[in-house]
């Protein structure tokens, strides 16, 4: 149990430097734009190398890619008639009309975001005691990590350009990346003991939010940015999460 709450923990308070560091600082966004590519490079390549292999090991083959599809599915109907799912994967659609309109955008944002955060807790609480290699957990738990930077400043910098003070920015990002903490109390107490074959489906069906996450982040930052900039960003976050996964695989 120690292991599963000092990892969630780790990911929530990596959000809440996000969002630290940009109610307190100014980055260009040519420096988040890198970050949320590299991000949404190590989420699918955690979803490709990790739990997608793991998946199709314990569930047949279309049960897990429909379990991908749902996943995909659920995170673009929220995107598309509640809210973006994820502040960084979608920053650059936070332009200065979001910003001035953003207390009529509020609550759908913090319901959005507050699911999203929900799955990302729910992944690393499932994971500790599901049988799954060491590999799967630990790369796991790195592109949530990397993932929850980004997302904390692309979170903290739309509640400081709507005219919140930096203090109840902050505070807003930690109430809302809270939903991290729920989730991986859901996926530790309550998911963990039922059979391999739906741990496989459920960490598929994440995946597919994953996978849509890493492909709204790279489009989205590629129709306002250098695609070199953000194809060499994701392509090193990919990169990465193989290397770790096979790394850990062959120490194994």
């Amino acid at each position: 149990m120690a292991n599963a709450l000092w990892q969630v923990v780790a990911a929530y308070v990596l959000a809440l430097v996000g969002g630290w560091v940009s109610t307190s600082l100014q980055l260009t966004h040519k420096t988040l734009c890198a970050l949320i590519s590299f991000a949404a490079g190590t989420l699918l390549g955690v979803t490709s190398f990790a739990i997608l292999p793991e998946s199709f090991g314990a569930s047949s083959w279309w049960a897990v890619l429909l379990a991908l599809a749902t996943g995909y599915a659920l995170f673009f109907f929220i995107s598309k008639h509640v809210h973006h799912v994820c502040p960084a994967c979608a920053a650059s659609h936070f332009d200065a009309d979001a910003t001035r309109h953003f207390s009529e955008i509020a609550s759908a944002l913090i319901v959005a975001l507050a699911i999203h955060s929900t799955t990302d807790g729910l992944a690393l609480g499932i994971q500790q005691e599901a049988p799954t290699m060491d590999a799967t957990k630990w790369s796991l738990f790195s592109a949530l990590c990397i993932h929850k930077v980004p997302e904390g400043l692309a979170l903290g910098s739309l509640l400081i350009g709507a005219g919140l003070h930096r203090s109840a920015a902050l505070g807003w990002v930690a109430a809302v990346e809270a939903t991290t903490l729920l989730g991986g109390v859901i996926g530790y107490f309550f998911l963990t003991n039922i059979s391999t074959l739906w741990l496989g489906l459920i960490m598929a069906e994440v995946g597919g939010g994953f996978l849509y996450l890493a492909v709204h982040a790279v489009l989205g930052e590629m129709l306002k940015h250098g695609k070199r900039l953000v194809l060499t960003s994701f392509l090193l976050g990919v990169a990465l999460i193989a290397v770790l996964n096979i790394g850990l695989r062959m120490v194994g």
